[in-house]
């Protein structure tokens, strides 16, 4: 097992951002860790990689206590953090030489290791610049480059694609695809279509607390028999006279739009029709939404805990 989390607990003065979580992720995993802004997701990776300590519980990476170990555990442990902090009047290449001597990489090992990894993410023609001189997507690659120097077994990504244009986020999900081959990586992110390209497996908190906690295939499958719909009326009504509809489990409204989510197994679209015909309202629209990601975070954080 890589990574085992039991019953961790973070409290900051009177606020909890953690609240006795816990979850393990076996060696070679590919699980997206979600929630909202403030859900906790950041200060767990934080405690998983010896950067804070936890108010309570345990964490083991690879069989070494956070806590107890954790020179150990930093040796076999890559991190990125959400606001990638690089030396930017460094080059690329002494950047790294730099990282390497951190870890205690040997100096017969280190120059062939830094060669590999400036290939794997795609910065040989980069190498010689000036790390401040890069764009955006060129300085993740950096910061990914110095997670996978020392060949860590567990890698722990914190919105490794936050900020990046579509292209860039295509390139860095193809490297964390070919790099989670031999390892195992847990990582954030807010783009729903990440985690359905990347993860068998995501796990979902808010409010401190796990909602959610299974494979990808699995969570959708779940929300199959539940119909949501998008619909525009020509005339506004309110969401109290939707929501006292037979079936309507929940009503949303976004801009001229009702989202309306069914109750499980409940077809709301004709009671919608007579509900409009009985008003003397004109439907303008009605989609269905298809089971997404997106769709499955929303009505799993979109609640309190």
């Amino acid at each position: 097992m890589s990574l085992f989390i039991d019953h961790l607990t973070k409290i900051y003065g009177a606020q909890k951002a953690v609240n006795g979580i816990s979850f393990s992720v076996e060696q070679g995993e590919i699980v997206g860790f979600l929630g909202p802004n403030g859900a906790g997701k950041s200060t767990t990776m934080k405690i998983a990689t010896g950067y804070i300590p936890p108010t309570n519980g345990k964490v083991v990476v690879s069989g070494f206590d956070v806590v107890e170990e954790p020179m150990k555990v930093k040796k076999i442990i890559g991190y990125l953090p959400e606001h990638n902090p690089l030396y930017l009047d460094m080059f690329v290449h002494e950047y790294l030489n730099f990282i390497g001597k951190i870890y205690q990489i040997p100096h017969r090992q280190l120059k062939p290791r830094i060669s590999e990894v400036v290939s794997m993410c795609g910065l040989t023609l980069e190498q010689n610049k000036i790390i401040g001189s890069l764009s955006k997507g060129y300085r993740q690659r950096v910061g990914l480059a110095q997670a996978l120097l020392h060949n860590p077994d567990v890698l722990i990504l914190d919105e490794p694609t936050s900020g990046l244009d579509p292209n860039q986020i295509f390139e860095i999900r193809k490297l964390i695809k070919e790099i989670s081959r031999d390892k195992t990586v847990i990582f954030s992110t807010h783009i729903m279509q990440e985690v359905q390209a990347l993860c068998d497996r995501v796990i979902v908190i808010n409010r401190g607390k796990i909602v959610a906690d299974d494979r990808v295939t699995n969570l959708i499958g779940k929300k199959e028999n539940t119909l949501v719909v998008m619909v525009e009326f020509k005339e506004p009504v309110s969401t109290q006279e939707l929501e006292s509809l037979q079936g309507v489990a929940q009503v949303q409204k976004e801009g001229s739009f009702y989202r309306i989510v069914a109750k499980p197994g409940a077809d709301v679209r004709q009671e919608l029709f007579r509900f409009a015909t009985e008003k003397n309202n004109s439907l303008l629209s009605l989609k269905q939404e298809e089971n997404s990601m997106e769709d499955i975070f929303r009505s799993l954080t979109s609640t309190a805990v």
